[in-house]
């Protein structure tokens, strides 16, 4: 008896002579789907994927970030802050409008922040800095520093490596990303003008769709790394 290969068939009808079917991959997998789904409804998968939770704990409820917000920014931040909760250290709302105040509420700390700004236009946009804000005679921080926008569009704006004017703080002002008389990001003293341009250090695009803004809410996160 010689045996056939697998995807031959021989069938025999009422001549009995031999008629020879070849069944291809494709046909024999769409035959065991036809088989498996012949007299019963379609059985639903024994193991289910989650979708990952992307959004971070908050110690406190955010007035300027929705979900859509927080889920967008927790996906770009340096993986080293994943996992961990976000505490807020300074809200306008709630603190005043005070850089000075600022400075002060994190002084204790020592780790990455989030800074949130929504001008009176409603736009919301800011920036994360790998270090705390503080007053210093030099730039500090380090490349994973970026600027956002959510005007109108989510945007990511990270750096250029063309410069290392990350933060400055100054008592009376505060500036993120720099070069050519430009602050990618600025705040004055009292935390109600501000203004955003393009700049070398992130090659960004203005922030809001005004250059020039004030500043209607004004929040700070700490991720508690």
């Amino acid at each position: 008896m010689k045996l056939l290969p697998d995807n031959i068939r021989v069938l025999y009808f009422a001549s009995l002579e031999p008629y020879v079917q070849i069944i291809t991959v494709k046909d024999s997998k769409r035959r065991q789907s036809l088989c498996s789904s012949e007299g019963s409804e379609a059985e639903e998968p024994e193991y289910q994927e989650e979708a990952e939770d992307l959004l971070p704990v908050l110690s406190d409820h955010s007035q300027l970030l929705d979900d859509n917000h927080l889920e967008s920014l927790a996906a770009h931040m340096p993986a080293r802050t994943k996992g961990y909760p976000w505490q807020l250290v300074y809200s306008t709302a709630v603190h005043g409008t005070s850089l000075k105040t600022l400075y002060r509420n994190m002084a204790a700390f020592d780790n990455p922040v989030l800074l949130v700004i929504k001008d009176m236009h409603n736009k919301v946009f800011g920036a994360f800095s790998s270090d705390p804000f503080r007053v210093s005679d030099c730039c500090y921080g380090t490349g994973e520093t970026f600027l956002y926008s959510f005007s109108p569009d989510f945007k990511v704006y990270r750096w250029s490596g063309e410069n290392y004017y990350f933060v400055r703080g100054h008592l009376g002002s505060l500036q993120i990303g720099g070069g050519g008389g430009c602050f990618g990001l600025w705040l004055d003293g009292d935390l109600y003008h501000g203004s955003s341009y393009s700049c070398p250090t992130f090659h960004n695009a203005p922030l809001s769709t005004h250059q020039d803004f004030l500043v209607q809410d004004l929040e700070v996160w700490t991720i508690q790394n």
